[in-house]
């Protein structure tokens, strides 16, 4: 049976296990981050169209607008956050 192990020397001070490596790999924690930040965004972006969607004051073309934009905008607020905390991202 093969085996890859991922032991590091403890008496160093590192960490142990592909876990510990992925959370240390810049693009999959990149990944990772914006994954959390769409889903939260992505969550309120939804509940905010649904509500647009099903008023009566409101054409369908606002909702269509207003995703629209969100998508823009989602992509400033990332790189706000990519620039407030580089190492974060």
């Amino acid at each position: 049976m093969f085996m890859v192990s991922l032991i590091v020397n403890m008496s160093e001070g590192g960490r142990v296990g592909p876990m510990s490596w992925l959370l240390e790999n810049q693009l999959f924690r990149s990944f990772l981050i914006f994954s959390i930040f769409r889903a939260i965004y992505g969550a309120g972006i939804v509940i905010i169209t649904y509500f647009l969607a099903t008023s009566d004051e409101a054409p369908i073309w606002v909702s269509v607008v207003f995703l629209l934009s969100s998508m823009v905008i989602s992509r400033v607020i990332f790189r706000a956050i990519k620039k407030r905390w580089p190492r974060l991202a």
